[in-house]
């Protein structure tokens, strides 16, 4: 049973700032997270058209777009979205991170095939640029930026690492009586036993 005034074992003074703050701490993760990914975007939608002029065929074209997007993804958020949490090594990050946006290359992958060889067997309109792009840029994208940021935060970037405070001394409790040899006024090298009431 709770009390008056506490929500569970939090007291309602203390819950509104801590929500301010997970909250607030999640808001600026995310606003990194999209800045680097609009980055990361533009690099993504600029090779992925050069090679679509330059007569690649579509889903590789779309996956040599993403490896390279990806790799400036990776940099920035480890050395800036979530720069503050543990790191496990470099080497287990990127793969993690790699294989995890191979998830999010399938999510992509899978719109545009969706949408190019799909529906554009049925109607030619899905088979431009134009279609190609809304279906893996706008429409693949939005999706596999919700799994990557979930993924990157729970499974590559971990835990935020908080430094540990410094162990405070206890205090001293001035109602149990102690024992302490004190000096004897008249004779520095005389000790007597005080006894504390």
């Amino acid at each position: 049973m709770t009390s008056a005034g506490t929500l569970g074992s939090v007291p309602a003074a203390a819950l509104l700032p801590a929500l301010r703050a997970r909250f607030g701490a999640l808001l600026r993760e995310l606003s990194k997270f999209g800045a680097v990914g609009g980055v990361a975007f533009a690099i993504d939608f600029v090779i992925f058209n050069v090679l679509l002029r330059s007569g690649m065929e579509s889903l590789l074209a779309k996956t040599c777009s993403t490896v390279l997007a990806t790799t400036v993804a990776f940099l920035g958020n480890r050395f800036w979205t979530w720069r503050h949490r543990s790191h496990a090594g470099m080497a287990r990050q990127y793969t993690v991170f790699f294989l995890l946006n191979g998830v999010g290359l399938g999510i992509g992958l899978a719109c545009l095939a969706i949408s190019h060889y799909g529906l554009g067997s049925i109607w030619p309109e899905f088979q431009t640029p134009l279609a190609d792009n809304i279906s893996g840029q706008l429409v693949g994208t939005a999706v596999g930026t919700l799994f990557r940021f979930w993924s990157y935060r729970r499974f590559v970037f971990g835990e935020t690492v908080v430094p540990e405070p410094a162990p405070a001394p206890a205090p001293a409790d001035p109602a149990v009586p102690v024992d302490e040899v004190a000096p004897h006024p008249t004779h520095p090298t005389t000790s007597t036993v005080v006894r504390r009431m």
